[in-house]
């Protein structure tokens, strides 16, 4: 049996890998001159291999979209197989503090090693340089053509990966899937009239962060820098909302409050504590709540504090403007920045249309879909290379029975 792989990305090598393990005749289609090159660069080039959430439940709350579909698909291949599957091919694996997991090396090179050991020890067969243009279904056996050249295979895997246009999924046309508008996800927030741009360079351990009109917040280590907002829990809000801030045109408010383990009246008997204990110390050089010096001078200056004031001297009014913007400082929002390195779109192929117990089309016999081809997408912190492994896994071994 001839199976066909699109896509030499994460998902695209694991399916090769677990149809090929079957028997079959498994050939990787690629556009590009490159294998996993994604892979390659992620992580600042460590590669995010997967996250330390070992509940299905848990680690299924990580995906803005697809999170009841990947519950089933991680039930047949979990974040421990991912960790069992390249520790057994000896890439030996760390967990970091926040819950992600790299190779111990530090080198995506030494995830990219393994999987291509492992293709060709089970002979899967990649060709580069092979854009597919249209697919056909004749009789029982699928066409996939190029400008220059066709392929016949009995079974397909659709890797392609995201696009962030629609005409990225021209290929598919002749099946009649339903692809659910590509729009960017993971990006950073641009504040272009906010002078806190000046203080890019300051980060903050333990952020939180809200859009203003809605209920989706998130924390986290947030970063300031010359265009605006960034860091996990900015990214992280992004993908959660990156509909809605599709829709508002990526104007919006976002509501940062600087550390996130006081209330607000947590917040002001705290002030109001220190100013009792210190009331000849000067405020704006004598930061609290482990904020920057920088950012602190900052937000003195915001809530109209005079350079020289001390505590003592504190008037009511910028008392509850400084308790105010270190509680919920507002920011204004306009337009984003691609996170490049971790480069997601939300939007693909329909999952209502998939059988996510084996990844096969529910319209075409004999296709099957892997990876971010398909409307799901994880926040940042290895969550999506978990599902091109989970997923890509599930088509493979799919893909790979033997035909009845």
């Amino acid at each position: 049996m001839k199976i066909g792989v699109i896509g030499a990305g994460a998902a695209g090598y694991f399916a090769a890998i677990h149809a090929a393990q079957l028997g079959a005749e498994v050939s990787i289609l690629e556009k590009t001159t490159k294998s996993l090159a994604k892979v390659k660069i992620s992580g600042g080039g460590r590669c995010n291999v997967t996250h330390a959430a070992f509940e299905i439940s848990s680690l299924s709350k990580n995906y803005p979209r697809g999170e009841k579909f990947l519950k089933k698909v991680f039930r047949h291949f979990s974040v421990k197989d991912t960790i069992h599957w390249f520790e057994s091919r000896g890439v030996a694996l760390k967990t970091e503090t926040d819950g992600r997991i790299f190779p111990v090396s530090d080198d995506s090179q030494s995830i990219i090693n393994a999987l291509q050991a492992a293709a060709i020890a089970v002979g899967v067969k990649v060709i580069y340089s092979f854009s597919v243009k249209k697919i056909f279904k004749r009789n029982s056996q699928f066409e996939v053509c190029s400008d220059q050249t066709k392929k016949i295979f009995d079974r397909l895997v659709i890797c392609t990966g995201g696009n962030p246009k629609l005409e990225g999924f021209d290929f598919l046309s002749g099946f009649k899937h339903s692809i659910e508008q590509p729009i960017p996800s993971l990006f950073t927030f641009n504040t272009p009239e906010e002078p806190i741009r000046k203080l890019m360079g300051i980060s903050l351990s333990d952020a939180f962060v809200r859009l203003e009109g809605t209920k989706m917040a998130y924390r986290g280590p947030l970063l300031i820098t010359h265009w605006g907002l960034s860091g996990p829990a900015v990214l992280k809000l992004s993908a959660f909302g990156a509909n809605w801030l599709f829709d508002q045109q990526y104007k919006a408010k976002a509501h940062i409050r600087w550390f996130n383990d006081l209330g607000e009246e947590k917040l002001n008997m705290e002030l109001l504590s220190f100013q009792k204990n210190h009331p000849k110390k000067k405020i704006t050089t004598n930061p609290l709540f482990g904020i920057p010096g920088r950012l602190w001078e900052h937000l003195c200056e915001k809530s109209e504090l005079e350079q020289d004031i001390i505590w003592q001297n504190l008037p009511k009014k910028q008392f509850n403007k400084l308790v105010q913007n270190l509680f919920c400082y507002i920011v204004k929002v306009d337009g984003k920045t691609t996170f490049k390195e971790e480069f997601v779109t939300a939007g693909g192929v329909v999952l209502d249309e998939i059988n996510p117990e084996t990844m096969e089309s529910k319209l075409i016999e004999g296709l099957f879909f892997a990876g971010e081809v398909l409307n799901l997408d994880g926040i940042t912190g290895g969550f999506n290379f978990q599902a091109a492994w989970s997923t890509g896994y599930v088509a493979g071994v799919s893909a790979g029975q033997p035909e009845k």
